[in-house]
């Protein structure tokens, strides 16, 4: 089969630095200190894929052919881009390039406003999957890990080719604490059990708050003088910042020593030279809904580099029974292998006060 497969080389800046999303803020995120993420996302499914029979149809450089070369595979170069510096509209003429040179299916590596360029040219006629490395990728058309990627690829003959969702969020929205997402279309995609990751559940917060009160009251009785804790994203960690009193960041990283706020919409930096001061330290977050990853989807400031200096015994997970109902297991992507398996294969999640359950854990 021909299989075109791309590369967008400035997903994922984003998230280690704070700015909850790459899209228009390539130059910011340099600035600030970002390092390229897809190239490695890429590479990893390359290694996991070992040698095809498949032959790759690709951009040149960045944006496909260095990493496929590098690697060993043989590639045809359908398209070049004019400027060093990539962008959509580099995307769309790649992935236009690869529909006309005969490709049966569109592998792309980034994150869903990658996901919502490819869609553009494949509509529902002409499958697309997903190899995640952006900062949040809340479409349905992502494989788990670039390891599942490789995975449903190695198995295609198997795959079955279900219709889901490509989602994307405003992302200016989004950095102002609005979470507004828009479904763009219904794509096909190639998926086996347990390889590909469900689109974003929003919970209905009228009926999840009295278990998120209780979960935030736990975790308020447990919190230890001199302890700094690393609130990540969402509602359920929102509601512990709110019974503390404080004013939190919905979609970002807080943290809170002694019942105050200590920083606030934390990057990578930021929350390394508060572990410097703070020795003693827990990072709670909460999984998306639906999906069920804990770290490495839209809260990449929990860097390998943050992790270790934490600790992963310092990992607190907590969620709602209901958000836990539509996900048989939870997943951890940090980006590095070694640091995923010690966080072991299974994880306990409090889900009430003083009530906690043991959920599989998958990297």
């Amino acid at each position: 089969m021909k299989i075109g497969f791309l590369i967008n080389p400035v997903a994922g800046m984003g998230g280690a630095v704070g700015l909850k999303g790459t899209d228009g803020q390539h130059a910011r995120a340099m600035a600030l200190g970002a390092r390229p993420v897809a190239p490695a996302k890429a590479k990893a499914f390359c290694t996991a894929l070992g040698p095809t029979l498949h032959t790759f149809l690709t951009a040149a450089g960045v944006m496909g052919g260095d990493i496929l070369r590098s690697c060993g595979y043989d590639c045809e170069t359908v398209y070049r881009p004019a400027a060093a510096t990539t962008t959509r509209a580099d995307t769309i003429a790649a992935c236009e390039a690869c529909r006309a040179a005969g490709a049966r299916l569109l592998l792309f590596c980034g994150g869903d406003g990658t996901a919502r360029d490819v869609f553009s040219v494949c509509d529902h006629d002409l499958p697309l999957l997903g190899i995640p490395a952006g900062v949040k990728m809340y479409s349905g058309v992502f494989a788990t890990t670039p390891a599942a990627a490789a995975e449903i690829i190695r198995r295609l003959g198997e795959a079955s080719c279900i219709d889901a969702e490509v989602l994307d969020v405003d992302e200016e929205a989004y950095r102002h604490n609005a979470l507004s997402t828009t479904v763009y279309g219904i794509a096909a995609t190639p998926a086996l059990p347990g390889l590909r990751q469900a689109s974003k559940w929003a919970s209905d917060g009228s009926s999840e708050g009295r278990t998120q009160e209780e979960i935030a009251r736990f975790i308020v009785d447990i919190m230890r003088p001199g302890t700094l804790y690393l609130l990540g994203a969402g509602s359920t960690t929102a509601a512990v910042t709110a019974l503390l009193g404080l004013e939190g960041t919905l979609l970002g990283v807080d943290a809170v020593c002694d019942g105050r706020v200590v920083g606030q919409d934390l990057n990578e930096d930021g929350i390394c030279a508060l572990l410097e001061r703070h020795p003693a330290a827990k990072i709670i977050v909460s999984p998306i809904g639906a999906q069920g990853f804990v770290l490495g989807r839209g809260n990449q400031q929990f860097s390998p580099a943050v992790l270790r200096r934490a600790g992963p015994e310092n990992l607190i997970v907590i969620a709602t029974p209901a958000k836990l109902s539509r996900t048989s297991s939870l997943y951890i992507d940090t980006g590095d292998d070694c640091l995923n398996a010690a966080f072991g294969t299974s994880i306990a999640v409090i889900t009430g006060y003083a009530m906690a359950q043991r959920i599989p854990l998958k990297t």
